[in-house]
């Protein structure tokens, strides 16, 4: 595939052409501020990755001029069910939340980035693929990417849109505070009878770890879970097996459509800035998948960077954004410790009192930290 043809300068240099950098470069088109996005995939992804869009996304998505597509390709679901196997602890509602978008919106990634890249064209943007950046310096004047070709670009700004590994936050030295988990998570979109129905997403505890199971359109389902040591390609036998195990008599997969094993980290970057360097979504925080809150919290910080950059305020974007990510990670983490805890006292007590919490307001609270309605 010959690349879409690079300019020689820009304002802004996003390096990512995933949701975030497509959100920010949606941001800035719709300012009318000039950008080039950079993405070294030839295409966009064809697999599900992330495929849960939380309310505050979706508020954020209206003020783009996104949503009403993204929200006609997706399956809205209302709640939340906690499990201990096959036994409800705990419901988490979304349906009575303070939103235009009381739910939360099941879709997988690639729509989402589709439904991002359509309404960049509108605007006459597009993505600039495929460029890899090989290395970022940085002057008083601005910065200069270079291209694996040799090619070079130079920006007033380049944000790092660019995943865990981030090309931008290491050229800037900034560090990447945290650590991995022990376990590993199979992801798998599968076709199956599952019990508790399309109408619900269903999180399940166990000694064994945790398991999410979510519809998808198209009547498939989205299985996450941990496991102690998953094969690269999880099978449908595996999935089974799984599910067998962790939610017994309530599945049975009759198709498989895409399997992944990845590693999860809990890390937030030290800074958000170094000098015209900036770092947005998983380049500036990762956390694990409880809660389906990773790309959310990107897309957010591709808008507020956006109109950061926009309005000429980067100065308050570190302020506004990293606080999120350090609490969106605490709490995801503190999900993950009590789903797989194996401490038969600490489950004990946990399926004890989850029960009783459900008659407090708890549910409510939980639903607006997953829906992420408190970081407006």
């Amino acid at each position: 595939m010959n690349p879409t043809a690079l300019p020689d300068r820009t304002e802004v240099a996003i390096v990512g052409g995933g949701p975030t950098g497509l959100a920010l470069a949606v941001t800035l088109a719709s300012a009318g501020f000039d950008f080039v996005v950079l993405e070294r995939l030839a295409e966009g992804a064809n697999t599900s990755r992330a495929a849960v869009v939380h309310a505050r996304t979706l508020e954020v998505l209206d003020e783009l001029g996104a949503s009403e597509e993204l929200i006609a390709r997706g399956v809205q679901v209302t709640r939340f069910a906690v499990r201990d196997g096959a036994r409800r602890l705990l419901t988490v509602p979304f349906d009575r939340l303070p939103t235009p978008h009381p739910y939360t919106l099941m879709v997988p990634q690639y729509e989402t980035e589709n439904v991002l890249l359509d309404r960049l064209r509108a605007l006459g943007g597009d993505v600039h693929r495929p460029y890899e950046v090989a290395s970022v310096v940085q002057d008083e004047d601005g910065v200069t990417l270079t291209m694996t070709t040799g090619q070079t670009l130079r920006a007033a700004y380049a944000v790092g849109a660019d995943g865990m590994h981030s090309t931008v936050r290491q050229a800037a030295g900034i560090g990447f505070t945290g650590s991995a988990y022990a376990e590993s998570f199979v992801l798998a979109d599968v076709l199956m009878d599952w019990s508790p129905g399309p109408s619900e997403v269903s999180l399940t505890f166990g000694t064994a770890g945790l398991t999410v199971v979510a519809p998808l359109p198209g009547g498939h389902y989205r299985v996450v879970a941990t496991v102690d040591d998953a094969p690269a390609t999880p099978g449908l036998a595996f999935v089974q097996r799984l599910l067998d195990e962790r939610a017994p008599g309530q599945a049975k997969v009759t198709g498989l459509a895409w399997s992944s094993r990845f590693r999860v980290h809990h890390r937030v970057a030290d800074r958000y800035r170094a000098g015209r360097l900036l770092l947005a979504g998983d380049a500036a925080h990762v956390h694990s998948p409880a809660g389906g809150q990773g790309m959310n919290t990107g897309i957010q910080d591709g808008y507020a960077l956006g109109r950061a950059l926009a309005s000429g305020q980067l100065d308050g974007y570190e302020a506004q954004r990293r606080p999120v990510a350090q609490r969106v990670v605490a709490f995801t983490h503190r999900m993950t410790c009590v789903a797989t805890t194996r401490n038969p006292i600490a489950r004990g007590t946990r399926n004890t009192v989850l029960p009783l919490l459900g008659h407090t307001a708890l549910p409510k609270k939980l639903a607006a930290e997953l829906a992420e309605l408190n970081y407006r």
